[in-house]
């Protein structure tokens, strides 16, 4: 059975940091392109950052460029999102994604994932 489990939610004040664990069980992370998506109140899953199987090609929306570092620890099963300086509107649920290897991987795309996690809360506060 595949599990994704997220875990390091918090409550951080405007300008903190705080780090999101993605465990895996089930499946071999290293041969899944992973990624994290987060959804606020009333709006709809967005994404936010990816990492291709080897870890040499990331991807980041444009409204966490430079603040957000997505990582993999293939030994530990893990995937990890470092988020820093941030901002109100980071508060939502962030959701870890896996998409095992496949050609015309499109990280944004909520379709393209095989397996999701079943999110945790980050709450960004003034």
């Amino acid at each position: 059975q595949v599990q994704l489990v997220e875990s390091g939610e918090g409550l951080v004040q405007a300008g903190g940091s705080l780090r999101l664990s993605c465990a895996a069980s089930g499946l071999a992370i290293s041969v899944y392109n992973m990624a994290w998506f987060r959804q606020a109140p009333g709006k709809e899953r967005e994404f936010v950052a990816a990492l291709n199987w080897s870890g040499s090609n990331t991807y980041y929306a444009d409204s966490v460029k430079g603040r957000f570092t997505i990582s993999r620890d293939n030994a530990k099963n893990t995937v990890y999102l470092q988020m820093n300086s941030l901002k109100l509107e980071d508060t939502a649920v962030y959701y870890c994604a896996a998409q095992f290897l496949t050609a015309g991987w499109q990280p944004w795309t909520r379709g393209e994932y095989d397996y999701w996690g079943q999110g945790t809360q980050v709450t960004v506060a003034s």
